[in-house]
C-alpha cells in the first residue's frame, strides 16, 4: 500500500509538470484567456479583443525569461545592424580658418621706473649716458633722468594692437632695458632706418610689407609731451614690427593646423626677447633681422625664383589650351592646333628636328592623327610624363606651362610652407613630395635616390607631418584599420561572415586569441561595442608587398611595397588610402639601413616576418609643396591633386584681413 502511494504520487508530480510545460501549447484559445485574465486586469490590457496568437504572445513575454532575453538580443542585433549600416569612419577635414588673434596691449606697466633699476656701469656712463638713481636711496643724491625715463609717463596712456606674444615680449624687454632703441635725440637712427628698409623688404620673402610699416615720429606743431609720446610711440611699435617680422620669418604667418586635420606641424617657438636684445646691440639689425628667414638651400633657391619671376613680365604670346581638354589618338579636338603650336613653341630643338615633316605637314587639322600622336608621345617622354599619347591635364600642364602669377603664387606658398618644418633638414634624410609624387633619401657623399611614389587618395589624403624613421620589416602583416574594416569590409562580411578566412586575414580578440571570421558580431564591431583586430598575413597578395618601413606616428602611415604595380606607370599617382607606396621599397630599405640591396633581398626571401631596426638619426618628411627644387636645382612646379594651394591662400587672405582691420585699430 505504501509502495503504491508513492508511485501515484510520483505520477501526479509528473502529472503537474507536464501541465505546467504543456499548458501554452495544448490549452485552447479561451482556456489561455481565462488562466490570463488576472495578470490581464493587472497590468491594464483589455482582454476583448485578444486573440489565440496574441495571448500566447504575451504569456511568453510575461512568463518565459529565455524568450524576454531572445527578444531583448533581436532587437539589440537589429539596433547595431542599424548603426552599422550608416556607421562610417570619416577622413580629417578641412576647418574654417581662424587666423592669429590680435589684442590691444596697455604699456603702462612701462611708465614707472621698476623698484630696483641697475646704474650703468663706468663704461656707459663714459658714453655719455645719464646715470639711473632711485629717489629713494639718499634725500642728498640727486636723481638724474634719462631721455627714457623723461618719456616714461607717455607710456602710461599708450597701446598698442600686436599678436600676444609681440605684447609680452615688448614689456619684457623694456622692462629690463629701459631705453631707446631707434631714436637719439628725439630722431630715428641709423639702425631704425636699417630696419624699416628691411621690413620694407619683405615681399622678397613671400611676406607683406603692410604688416610691418610704422611711421615716422612727428615733432613739428607738438608740445614736448606730445614730442615724448611720438617718440614712445615710433620706439614701441617699430620693435613690435620687428617682432612680428622674426615671428612670421621663423614660424610662419599661418598655423596650419587650423587649416585641417591633414597637417601635423608643431609650430616653431621664437625668442623674442632675445631677437630684440640682438637687434638693439646690432650695428646692421636690417640684416639680422632678415636672418630670421630660412637658412637653407631650397629657401633660397625658392627666394631666387621668386626675384626671378617678379623681374619677368607676362607672356603676351601665352598658348591656351582649353580646361578639359582629353584627346585620344584617332579623336578630334579643336584644340588640336593648340597642342601642336604648344610643342613648337616649348618642345626641344631635338625634338623639334626629328618630328620636322610631322610639323612641316600639319595643316591645322582636329583629327588626332598618329603622327601627331607620335609627336606627343615623344613631348610627355621628354617632359618626363607616361609617354601614352594621350592629352590630359598633367600634358597640358607641360605643353602650356604656368602662367607667371600662378608660378609666383605657388613660390610663395612654398616659401610659408617651408617656415613649417625645420630650418635644418639634415644631411641624411627621406623628403617626400606628395604633390611631386617622389621619395628622395639624402645622404652624405651619396648620389641622392628619387622614386615614384604612390600617395593617397583625395578621401583619403596622405598627412603632411615630420618624424624619424625607425625599423625595416620583412614580409610584413597588414594590420587593417578600423576605417576599412568598417567602411570597406563590412559590407562583404554581411553577404559572407567567412570572408576574412578565406581571404587570408587574421582575426584575433583584443587578447590574442585567434578565432574565425564567422564567428565575430561584426556589426557590435562597427558599433564599437566589440573590439577585434585583423590582419593580412604576408605573401604575395599582402598589401604591403614584401617590406615596409616605419616611422610610428598617429596616423599609421609609413611607407612599403605593393602588388600593384601598374600604378607608377601614371602620372597622377593618388592611389591609395593614406601610406606611400614605393616604386623601389628594397632599394629604400637599404638605403635608411646603409645596406646593399641584396641583403634586403635575402631577407626577404627568408620568408619570415621580421624587424630590422634602423641606426642612427633619420628623419622622414611627409610634405606637400606644389613648388620645389629639383635635385638639379630647378624649380619645378606641380599640379595641386588636393586642393591644398586653395585652402593656403584662404588662411593667408584671412590673416591679412584681420591685420588690417587690426592696424586700423
Amino acid at each position: 500500500m505504501q509502495a503504491k502511494t508513492m508511485e501515484q504520487g510520483r505520477l501526479n508530480d509528473k502529472g503537474r509538470e507536464g501541465l505546467r510545460t504543456a499548458r501554452p501549447k495544448s490549452v485552447a484559445g479561451q482556456t489561455v484567456k481565462a488562466a490570463l485574465m488576472a495578470t490581464v486586469l493587472a497590468t491594464g490590457f483589455s482582454v476583448s479583443k485578444v486573440d489565440t496568437a496574441d495571448a500566447q504572445g504575451l504569456f511568453q513575454r510575461l512568463f518565459n525569461p529565455q524568450y524576454q532575453r531572445q527578444q531583448q538580443e533581436r532587437l539589440r542585433q537589429e539596433e547595431l545592424r542599424k548603426k552599422a549600416a550608416t556607421t562610417k569612419v570619416s577622413a580629417p577635414r578641412y576647418l574654417n580658418y581662424s587666423p592669429d588673434a590680435w589684442k590691444s596691449v596697455s604699456l603702462a606697466a612701462l611708465s614707472e621706473k621698476k623698484t630696483a633699476e641697475v646704474t650703468p656701469s663706468d663704461e656707459t656712463a663714459e658714453a655719455g649716458d645719464a646715470q639711473r638713481v632711485e629717489s629713494d636711496t639718499s634725500p642728498s643724491t640727486p636723481v638724474v633722468l634719462t631721455a627714457f625715463d623723461k618719456a616714461r609717463p607717455a607710456l602710461k596712456d599708450l597701446s598698442l594692437v600686436a599678436l600676444p606674444e609681440v605684447g609680452e615680449a615688448l614689456i619684457g624687454y623694456y622692462r629690463e632695458h629701459p631705453d631707446f632703441v631707434w631714436t637719439e635725440d628725439g630722431k630715428p637712427t641709423a639702425k631704425a632706418a636699417h630696419v624699416r628698409k628691411a621690413l620694407a623688404g619683405a615681399a622678397k620673402f613671400a611676406l607683406n610689407p603692410e604688416d610691418y610699416f610704422v611711421a615716422l615720429p612727428q615733432s613739428s606743431g607738438l608740445d614736448e609731451a606730445g614730442r615724448d609720446s611720438e617718440r614712445m610711440r615710433f620706439e614701441m611699435e617699430l620693435s613690435a614690427a620687428a617682432l612680428t617680422y622674426a615671428l612670421d620669418a621663423e614660424r610662419g604667418r599661418v598655423d596650419p593646423n587650423r587649416i585641417s586635420q591633414y597637417h601635423d606641424l608643431p609650430r616653431h617657438t621664437v625668442d623674442l626677447i632675445a631677437a630684440l636684445t640682438e637687434l638693439a646691440s646690432s650695428d646692421a639689425p636690417g640684416s639680422l633681422l632678415e636672418a630670421h628667414q630660412p637658412r637653407n638651400d631650397h629657401f633660397r633657391k625658392l627666394t631666387a625664383e621668386l626675384a626671378r619671376l617678379k623681374a619677368e613680365d607676362e607672356e603676351a604670346d601665352q598658348i591656351v589650351i582649353a580646361p578639359g581638354t582629353f584627346l585620344k589618338a584617332g579623336k578630334s579636338s579643336p584644340e588640336l592646333k593648340n597642342i601642336v603650336a604648344a610643342i613648337v613653341k616649348n618642345g626641344s630643338d631635338d625634338l623639334k628636328t626629328a618630328h620636322a615633316e610631322t610639323l612641316e605637314a600639319y595643316d591645322g587639322s582636329d583629327l588626332y592623327a598618329p603622327e601627331l600622336v607620335d609627336l606627343v608621345k615623344a613631348f610627355q617622354k621628354e617632359a618626363k610624363l607616361t609617354p601614352d599619347g594621350i592629352v590630359g591635364k598633367n600634358t597640358i600642364m607641360a605643353m602650356v606651362g604656368e602662367t607667371n602669377a600662378a608660378k609666383i603664387a605657388k613660390v610663395e606658398l612654398a616659401m610659408e610652407r617651408s617656415r613649417w618644418i625645420p630650418e635644418e633638414l639634415g644631411e641624411r634624410k627621406v623628403f617626400i613630395n606628395q604633390a611631386a609624387f617622389t621619395a628622395t633619401h639624402f645622404a652624405p657623399g651619396q648620389v641622392p635616390l628619387s622614386m615614384r611614389v604612390v600617395v593617397g587618395k583625395k578621401s583619403n589624403q596622405t598627412n603632411f607631418f615630420y618624424d624619424t624613421i625607425e625599423i625595416v620589416e620583412y614580409n610584413p602583416y597588414w594590420g587593417v584599420p578600423y576605417s576599412i574594416i568598417v567602411n570597406e569590409m563590412l559590407p562583404k562580411l554581411a553577404r559572407d561572415p567567412s570572408y576574412l578566412d578565406r581571404a587570408g586575414y587574421e582575426v584575433t580578440t583584443p587578447g590574442g586569441r585567434q578565432i574565425s571570421s564567422a564567428s565575430v558580431d561584426w556589426y557590435a564591431v562597427a558599433a564599437k561595442q566589440q573590439s577585434i583586430n585583423v590582419r593580412q598575413y604576408p605573401g604575395r597578395s599582402n598589401a604591403l608587398g614584401e617590406v615596409k618601413i616605419l616611422f610610428p606616428n598617429k596616423h599609421h602611415i609609413y611607407m612599403h611595397d605593393t602588388p600593384s604595380k601598374n600604378l607608377f606607370k601614371k602620372d597622377m599617382r593618388a592611389f591609395s588610402h593614406g601610406c606611400i607606396r614605393l616604386q623601389d621599397p628594397k632599394a629604400m630599405a637599404a638605403a635608411v639601413l646603409g645596406k646593399s640591396k641584396d641583403y634586403v633581398s635575402s631577407r626577404i626571401a627568408g620568408g619570415q616576418n621580421e624587424q630590422e631596426q634602423v641606426t642612427g638619426d633619420i628623419p622622414v618628411y611627409v610634405s606637400y609643396f606644389t613648388a620645389w627644387p629639383e635635385l638639379d636645382g630647378e624649380i619645378a612646379y606641380y599640379a595641386d591633386v588636393y586642393d591644398r594651394d586653395r585652402y593656403l591662400l584662404k588662411a593667408i587672405e584671412k590673416t591679412e584681413t584681420a591685420r588690417a582691420k587690426a592696424r586700423q585699430s
